[in-house]
């Protein structure tokens, strides 16, 4: 397994870029910004995954809160129970949950607002308005054409999964100092950071391919949002999950 060791030595190295993870909200805001105007200026050709129907945004963006919790809850259990108590890794599992609410409420108020905003066409060129039906739902159900105020949840969940998975997988980097990693917990980790260069790059394609510029400055700005209320904010107080090893080190030192 040396080929594993040295590509999470690598990736260790990597996330310990202070730039690198103090700038990835705004590498994100950028890629939405300069996506935006690359596609109404119409300068990026069509290509495969310029199709909804690419392998990438069926199997892994359209399901990837479930891939965020699948992969990041035995990550958690693994990484923070060496040297910590069962109340830390509780702790660590709350902040997992307390993202996937923010995932939900979010989603649904998206669809909400696409629902009270929108109305039925009769076709994709809205020449016919069909008064029938009052839901998305119900409107695409009759193989008609459903147009309202779209929030991008795909820019809202990759740059929310991808800032929640960075600061999750921080503790990577004391687990490696004190050997104390394993076979199981390094693949973890290989597949989270394989995991974020996706959504990355489907962040990207998101941007250059598909919504409105309001649509998607909008959504990346509530996954950033999420990030933010929750990790530099309400996780540095004492009634809160808390922040994770390595972030939590680093503020009580500042504190100090």
């Amino acid at each position: 397994m040396a080929a594993v060791d040295l590509l999470v030595n690598k990736f260790v190295e990597l996330w310990r870029i202070s730039f690198l993870r103090q700038k990835l909200p705004w590498i994100f805001m950028s890629i939405s910004v300069i996506g935006s105007i690359l596609k109404e200026l119409e300068l990026v050709p069509e290509t495969y995954f310029s199709s909804t129907k690419n392998v990438l945004n069926v199997y892994f963006v359209k399901v990837s809160w479930g891939w965020t919790v699948v992969l990041l809850t035995p990550f958690l259990l693994l990484s923070n129970s060496v040297n910590r108590s069962v109340t830390f890794v509780c702790r660590r599992l709350l902040a997992l949950f307390v993202a996937t609410v923010i995932w939900y409420v979010c989603t649904e108020t998206f669809f909400y607002i696409e629902d009270v905003t929108g109305s039925c066409f009769e076709s994709a060129s809205m020449d016919a308005m069909n008064g029938t039906f009052s839901s998305k739902v119900s409107c695409r159900h009759a193989g008609l054409h459903w147009h309202g105020f779209d929030i991008s949840g795909h820019s809202f969940i990759l740059a929310y999964s991808a800032l929640v998975i960075v600061e999750e997988i921080a503790p990577m980097a004391y687990l490696m100092t004190a050997a104390s990693t394993g076979t199981i917990l390094n693949l973890l980790y290989l597949f989270l950071n394989a995991i974020v260069i996706m959504w990355l790059w489907m962040f990207a394609c998101t941007s250059v391919y598909f919504h409105d510029v309001s649509h998607k400055l909008l959504g990346t700005l509530c996954g950033i949002s999420g990030w933010y209320v929750t990790y530099r904010v309400w996780y540095s107080s004492p009634l809160s999950p808390g922040l994770p090893p390595q972030l939590q080190e680093k503020e009580h030192k500042q504190r100090a």
